[in-house]
Formats: C-alpha cells, structure tokens, sequence
C-alpha cells in the first residue's frame, strides 16, 4: 500500500486496539527511525542529562560515559519489541494478554496508564516552564496550553503523530546542533564547566539506569507505533530502524543537559539551557517546547490505548472508536494536569525518583514479555484470542508470567536506591542501584525455564484473524 500523503496525516484514525489488516498496513523502516528520533529531542530529555551533573554531581566525562551506556543497552530491550507490531497488528500492551491472560494483564495496563500519565505531567511542567519564560505567561496556563495541544494530536491519532515526528527530526535536530556550537564554540562553556563535579559510583549507576529506563520506559507503547507497518518489515530493520533513532534522538540531548546542568547547576533547566545557549536560546526552548507537545501526544495516545485495552478486556463487545480514544484522553490529561500541579516546584527529584521505582515494575514486565515472543512462541500468536474475553488459548490468567511479574518486582527492591527509599542490598553496595540488572538476570531465564517445565514450548499454528468486533466501523 502507498505511504500516505502530507494531507492523509490529518485524517482522524478511526481504529484504536482493533487489529490493522493487511490492506491498511503502510510506511518503511525509516519512518521507525524518524518517528523515535524526532520525539526524544525535547526538554524533558535534556532534564534527564542535567540530572546527572546537577543533581548527582557527576563531572562531564562520568556523566557522558553512563548516558552511553544506559542508552545503548536500555535501546536494545526497547527496540526488539519494534518488530511485534508489523507481525501481530495489535497494541503492544492488547499482546500483553498472550503472556498475562486476558485477565491478568489488567495489573501491568494498569500500571502502564500510570506511567504515561508520569510522563506527561513531566513532560506538561517542562513545557509550561518554557511556554512561560518566552511570553512571560502564567505558569499554569502555560502548562494547560501544552497539554491541550497533546491532546488534539492524540485525538487525531497515528498518521498526525508520525508526521509530527519526522517534521521535528529535521527541525528539532538541526536546532539541537546549533545549541552544541553555541553552548560551545560561539559562547563557550563557563569557567569549571568541564572539571566540576566528583565521580560517584552512586551518580555513575543512578545516571545509567535513568539513561536506561528512558529507552525501556519506551517498552509498553513501541508496537503501537508499529502496527500499521507491512508485516514483511522485517524484524532486522525495524529492530535497527528503531534503535538508531531512539539512541540517538536520546542521547545527544541528554549530554546538552549534562553540560548545562554542569555549566548552571543552580538554574532549572529552561533557564540552564537559555543561558548555555544564550544568542539563540529562545529559539531552542521554544523548538524544544514544541517537541514535548509532539511527544506528549504519543504518550497520552498509547496511555488512552491501554485504557481502552483496560475497558475492552471487561466489555468485550464493545466497539471503542476515535471519539472514544479523545474522550480518554482528555480525561488522562486532567490527570496528568493535577500530578504537574503538586509537583512543579520540585521536578528534577521528584521525576528521578518516579523513573527509578517506574523501572522497578516495568523490567519484569519486559523481560517476560521478550522470551515470550522470541524464546517460547517465535512471534507465532493466536490474534483472535486476544481480543476474547476468556483468553482463548491464552486464558484468563497465566499463573507463571503473574508469579514471576510480582517476583522481578520482589528481587529488585533489596536493589533499589532512591531519596523515597534505599534498599538493604543497595546501601550495602554504596547506595549504587542496579536493581533493573538484578531484574532481567533473575526474570529472563526463570520465566523460560518454568515455561519449559510446564510444557509451555510448543509452537502452535496461528489461527487466521477474522475482523470481527473490533475490525471496521465509522469515526465515533
């Protein structure tokens, strides 16, 4: 099928978790690449770098170093769900029932609707404080005026969001490159810049795992973005495809944060940035600003997805359409707005720690979600099933992928170090956490072997999918 047109992307898409047939499928790799580079350059991921100078206190070779190496392992977990969505149609977190039963996937969704909405309160405060240093607006209003934005994105679906994507990949990058050489070369650094700080193995690992979580965090909603690809997409390019923009889209605005959180490690970021880019500041917050609405539509999209999956789940029947999607979204945004309220003023620690106990509840959901698709069933699912409300194959309840879910949890809370709290193990060890690690270490091969013992392996055939409850319908 022909890609779509610039005017197609205006079209309001009428499906929400209802399986993609062929005949819809649309896009290339490269549209994977675009879409994960545009959206990851935008402030609330030069926050994440400036945490690592101004909140851990790192020096900027420690600092670069561990946004390296979070990026680069974190993207591999994110970026092999990529190719689940080209081979199921399906949202990533509908499949989640292959592993979880129709049922007992409800806690992770569940989990996973907190999460986007985490994001976009982080995302709306960040964006606010930009809107509001530009025009000298009120804050609050600044900060409902970028929630409305995600919102009508959200509202008009996965055609605008791509578009939107790619157009930033250009704008946001060239602009990301501008601030490098005006932070550095025109301006240059202040006195101290690149020599201030100490080296922690506490900074060091809480660093790298942010860096990490940004890239898994992305986990639950990668196949949403996916869906809609040819399913001889490949599993190679779109794995690649995704990775290389999701990495890189990250990682070069999180050293623009380390090096202004290292150069203005009093200021908050929107100030940090202007002053490190002062000549063409207001050009890369508002740039940047325009990013977090971009972005903020594809969280609060994939947020009404898994709640629609939530509802769909207990009323099988039911036929959610567009206006259904809009409506949840708007209600998930008056959510988001009152976590941004109560927690602006404090927002580097209180995002820090939302991101660290996030990562605690989704690393076993990944893991189990992973060796299921490429160790126990090789991407070979029953779509039918997945939209019935007794499991089909898969039942109401998987009672290994549940007992392992709330043991990754478990094993990595001795692990965890936070200002909320610090585990037994992690104080042990100098407050450094590594509990994600200890999560994927103990999950992966458990969730296999028990699968293996229970007799779980067999690769069965794949029923054809009809397009029956949730396969057409008009805009609603």
């Amino acid at each position: 099928m022909a890609e779509p047109s610039s005017v197609d992307s205006f079209e309001v898409e009428r499906r929400t978790i209802d399986h993609i047939p062929e005949t819809e499928r649309h896009g290339k790799a490269r549209n994977l690449f675009t879409i994960w580079f545009g959206s990851n350059i935008m402030l609330l991921t030069v926050a994440t770098g400036t945490v690592a100078t101004a909140v851990y206190g790192l020096p900027v070779w420690a600092a670069l170093l561990s946004l390296v190496l979070g990026n680069v392992a974190g993207g591999v977990v994110m970026a092999l769900h990529a190719a689940q969505g080209p081979q199921m149609g399906v949202p990533q977190m509908l499949q989640t029932r292959a592993q979880f039963g129709s049922f007992g996937s409800l806690l992770v969704v569940v989990l996973v609707v907190f999460m986007y909405v985490g994001f976009f309160a982080s995302n709306m405060v960040l964006g606010g404080q930009a809107v509001a240093s530009l025009f000298d607006a009120p804050e609050t209003l600044s900060i409902v005026a970028i929630g409305l934005l995600s919102v009508a994105g959200a509202a008009v679906g996965y055609r605008l969001i791509h578009g939107l994507a790619s157009i930033m990949s250009l704008v946001a990058g060239v602009t990301l490159a501008l601030a490098f050489v005006w932070g550095l070369v025109v301006n240059g650094h202040p006195a101290g810049t690149l020599s201030a700080g100490e080296f922690t193995w506490l900074g060091f690992m809480g660093t790298l795992s942010l860096a990490a979580l940004w890239q898994i965090a992305y986990a639950p909603y990668v196949s949403d973005y996916t869906r809609y690809m040819p399913r001889d997409t490949g599993v190679r390019p779109a794995f690649w495809a995704t990775y290389g923009g999701a990495v890189l889209g990250s990682l070069f605005p999180m050293v623009l944060g380390a090096l202004v959180g290292a150069a203005f490690p009093l200021a908050d970021t929107v100030a940090g940035l202007g002053s490190f880019t002062s000549g063409i500041g207001t050009l890369v917050i508002a740039v940047f600003a325009v990013g977090i609405a971009c972005t903020n539509s594809m969280n609060l999209y994939c947020g009404a997805l898994s709640a629609i999956t939530v509802g769909q789940t207990i009323f099988p029947r039911w036929v959610p359409r567009a206006g259904v999607r809009a409506l949840v979204a708007t209600v998930l945004f008056l959510s988001a707005l009152v976590m941004a309220l109560a927690g602006k003023d404090n927002f580097l620690v209180n995002f820090t720690n939302f991101m660290l106990l996030l990562l605690c509840v989704l690393v076993p959901w990944t893991a189990v979600n992973l060796v299921d698709y490429y160790a126990i069933r090789h991407g070979d699912y029953d779509i039918d099933s997945l939209f019935r409300r007794d499991g089909g194959v898969y039942g109401t309840y998987n009672p290994i992928a549940i007992a392992c879910y709330f043991l990754g949890i478990a094993v990595q809370i001795p692990f965890l170090s936070t200002t909320l709290y610090t585990g037994p193990l992690a104080e042990r060890i100098g407050g450094v956490d590594i509990s994600w690690i200890v999560g994927l270490a103990v999950i992966c091969p458990l969730y296999y072997l028990w699968m293996r013992r229970a007799g779980r392996l067999q690769v069965r055939t794949p029923v054809p999918v009809t397009e029956p409850a949730l396969g057409g319908g008009e805009v609603a």
